[in-house]
């Protein structure tokens, strides 16, 4: 990653570490689906980035957001296994051809069916994760399904919106 990838990278954790903490941590549809919009962070995070990395970047974040939303590491442990899982995941999913050099994996740079089979996965696992945590001991089973599905749309959705808004394309067909 060139030195100005990592600044535009730390400039993004910022940016959806402030807009998750200040804005959408008070946002819930119909008091089922909440926002987790720093999860399409990590997964459009650059292709050649290693696991690891990746790994303590997730660290991180999910634990800046734990302080805020006082969880005691539940972003934290669901957002670091999305994040081990990725590599995995981009392996299944490498175009033909592959993936271009510096090209993140974005709606916009590999079209939406990609993204939609590459992001719906491991958001459905990051979410099936988190509300699993919280409600652990409980016979909560269908509230925790519920909520990830709606959660994962609606994450799914703001996702593409802020990508279609504030991503350029970065490759020509």
């Amino acid at each position: 990653m060139n030195s100005r990838n990592f600044i535009l990278s730390i400039f993004g954790f910022f940016l959806y570490f402030a807009v998750q903490v200040f804005v959408l941590k008070n946002v819930v549809l119909f008091g089922t689906a909440f926002s987790f919009l720093y999860v399409i962070y990590i997964l459009i995070f650059p292709i050649e980035v290693k696991t690891i990395p990746l790994m303590i970047i997730s660290f991180i974040m999910g634990f800046s957001i734990d302080m805020f939303y006082d969880t005691l590491g539940m972003h934290t442990a669901s957002l670091v296994l999305v994040a081990f899982l990725r590599k995995s995941w981009l392996n299944v999913h490498t175009p033909t051809g592959g993936f271009d050099d510096n090209t993140p994996p974005t709606v916009l740079n590999m079209g939406f069916g990609w993204f939609l089979t590459y992001a719906l996965p491991l958001l459905f696992i990051h979410h099936l994760t988190f509300f699993f945590i919280d409600y652990i001991g409980s016979d909560y089973y269908l509230l925790v399904i519920i909520r990830t599905f709606s959660s994962v749309v609606f994450t799914f959705m703001l996702g593409i919106v802020t990508q279609m808004l504030f991503y350029k394309k970065k490759r020509g067909i």
